[in-house]
């Protein structure tokens, strides 16, 4: 896909016209990572902000005794590292590719620039961070208040409708297959692997989803959906 092409289908980019897209696209930096990969580690130097051409990154946080907290799990199409870029200071989390990824990265001159001279995508970029913001909200709520089954129905929602927005799909949702391991999606629920195989075995048995392959689909989310309350 090329660079001026994957710009359009960015939320962040959306208004800009053919010229425009072509011009910031000469700025993208290609990069490719393995499965696994580190793109930047929490508290590295932000230098860059990262479009998703293929694959997944996760976004996560680590306690000093190792302990993972998944915030975000990202797809084609969603940027990351913005923060960072805006305040001059260091990454707020760890980035790492899920899957082998292409990635396009906009160094911070080229981006403050393209701002300055795009105050409407200035706005959006604001609706992102402030979505962002309120999912971390939801999840510090979820495990304050949520017990584990209704946490990880909701991961499973969000998971599932996350997968069906990458396909472009026009749906409100669809049953889109996604790939995480137990251990990831343990990371976002803020429970123990062996917890989440307990009620992913519960929520199977009882025909909400399906596991075949390593992955898992949703089948019937508005039934799910009660017991994410």
């Amino acid at each position: 896909m090329a660079g001026a092409s994957l710009l359009a289908q960015v939320l962040l980019f959306a208004d800009l016209d053919e010229a425009e897209l072509e011009a910031l696209a000469t700025l993208l930096r290609h990069r490719r990572y393995g499965k696994g990969e580190v793109i930047f580690r929490e508290g590295d130097a932000g230098a860059s902000l990262f479009i998703i051409e293929e694959g997944r990154v996760k976004l996560a946080i680590c306690s000093p005794e190792g302990n993972e907290v998944i915030l975000d799990v990202l797809e084609p199409r969603d940027f990351f590292g913005e923060l960072a870029l805006l305040d001059g200071g260091p990454r707020s989390a760890d980035a790492v590719a899920l899957d082998a990824c292409s990635l396009h990265g906009l160094q911070r001159p080229d981006f403050i620039r393209f701002l300055g001279q795009h105050p409407e995508a200035t706005a959006r970029l604001l609706a992102t961070m402030s979505h962002r913001l309120r999912r971390t909200t939801n999840q510090l709520h979820d495990v304050a208040f949520l017990d584990v089954p209704s946490r990880l129905a909701r991961v499973l929602l969000k998971l599932a409708q996350d997968a069906t927005d990458a396909l472009g799909a026009h749906e409100a949702f669809a049953a889109t297959p996604f790939r995480l391991t137990q251990g990831q999606i343990a990371a976002l629920v803020g429970t123990t692997r062996e917890s989440v195989n307990k009620w992913l075995g519960f929520y199977e048995r009882h025909g909400l989803i399906r596991r075949e392959e390593g992955a898992v689909t949703v089948l019937e989310p508005k039934q799910l959906e009660k017991y994410a309350s």
